[in-house]
């Protein structure tokens, strides 16, 4: 946990303006280099609330005005912020072996006039409530997480509501856009600025979208991810046949495949209960942790369409069945090679829990979701300060846990 760094206010109080110093060469105007550390100071000081009021009594005595306006009305773009941000996460957890996990958070918020808000689902309580949903990418490596970009998907209800949009100050060129869209151009930014990772991991909400494996497939990427046990899927070895000349009518323009779909969780129940291996990925709190894999190759129903309703076969990818001991069954999709291990597999399928672990340390220890503006530009600020500061004590905590030589 990050709250034992947190705690040696005075050995961090040391070192925070030395390793801030890149990101305040960022912003434009002396006012915003001053309060930068005052707002990342606030959020990493111990205290319940992390909100501009309760930060400014503990850090900044009687300057609340100049902390909010810093946050929430000095208009600083956070593109640079991030780009020094990307720099010191690659730094710390990235290589190879890391991974780039796509998830997204919510936020609680009352009131429909704050930027993004809806009702929609709500990871943070478990069912639909009116909240913000911000888009998370996170880089990790281990059980080392460092969220990189957190954008806010806006609603299609906000897209023609101008007086909402005006209110929030949400910029024109700011529509609505699938969660799968905001996560891939993030992505390309992340991979622009030559940021190592080995692989993208992202749940069902992002593994159901065809259009998102295909974009990382043909980006060069290895990917993992999660999908809906009905999603539909072909024998490795189906073929699909040339159109055949009818004596009659228009000519066929797709061929024909030499097997029926079917739903993952048919092809995994045909494959029998000898295909299932129990694997430890790692060990947890409680003790290890233990499920029951099996995997086969297969081809996703996502090719060409052949009808309105209907898609060829696309890529050979890896399926994967998951069954855990309380009888959760889960599916995943991956385009690992085919001589993988499974272990191999399952070892990446599973990193995806430490983004997880982040967005929880972010809002309980950091405050991510205890931001009290309304604007877009207020809650980004709010986002990549918290990100900052997020990344400043994992760096700590890799250092001080450093064996020495």
């Amino acid at each position: 946990m990050l709250r034992s760094v947190q705690q040696n206010t005075s050995s961090v109080s040391a070192d925070l303006d030395e390793w801030l110093a890149p990101f305040l060469k960022r912003f434009r105007v002396d006012p915003q280099r001053r309060w930068a550390p005052v707002y990342v100071r606030g959020l990493i000081a111990p205290g319940e609330r992390k909100s501009v009021e309760p930060m400014a009594d503990r850090v900044a005595p009687g300057q609340t005005q100049q902390l909010h306006h810093f946050v929430s009305t000095s208009q600083w773009p956070v593109e640079p912020i991030e780009e020094v941000l990307l720099q010191k996460a690659d730094a710390l957890v990235g290589g190879s072996d890391s991974h780039l996990i796509v998830d997204d958070t919510a936020i609680p918020k009352k009131g429909k006039h704050s930027a993004g808000v809806e009702h929609q689902y709500c990871g943070q309580l478990g069912k639909q409530a009116s909240c913000q949903s911000l888009v998370s990418i996170t880089l990790a490596k281990g059980d080392v997480p460092i969220p990189i970009a957190l954008r806010l998907f806006l609603p299609k209800s906000w897209d023609e509501d101008q007086v909402r949009r005006t209110r929030a100050g949400i910029p024109a060129y700011v529509r609505h856009r699938p969660k799968w869209q905001i996560a891939l151009a993030e992505i390309r930014r992340i991979r622009s600025q030559n940021v190592r990772f080995g692989s993208v991991l992202a749940d069902a909400g992002y593994g159901a979208c065809a259009e998102f494996r295909h974009a990382l497939t043909e980006m060069g990427l290895l990917w993992a991810v999660g999908i809906s046990s009905e999603q539909l899927v072909y024998p490795r070895s189906v073929r699909v046949r040339a159109p055949v000349r009818g004596s009659r009518g228009r000519p066929a323009k797709h061929g024909t495949t030499t097997a029926q779909r079917r739903s993952v969780r048919e092809a995994i129940e045909d494959l029998g209960a000898r295909a299932f291996e129990t694997i430890t990925w790692r060990r947890g709190t409680k003790g290890d942790l233990v499920a029951d894999f099996a995997a086969t190759r297969i081809r996703v129903a996502d090719g060409a369409k052949a009808t309105s309703r209907i898609h060829l076969p696309g890529d050979v990818v890896w399926l994967v069945c998951e069954r855990r001991r309380g009888g959760e069954v889960k599916y995943h999709l991956t385009n690992h090679p085919e001589t993988v291990d499974l272990h191999e597999i399952v070892a990446t399928i599973k990193a995806r829990w430490s983004c997880e672990q982040a967005h929880q340390q972010m809002k309980e220890e950091l405050g991510l979701d205890h931001f009290e503006g309304r604007s877009w530009l207020g809650l980004h600020h709010h986002a990549v300060m918290t990100m900052v500061a997020f990344c400043y004590l994992q760096q700590r905590r890799l250092s001080e846990n450093k064996p020495s030589a």
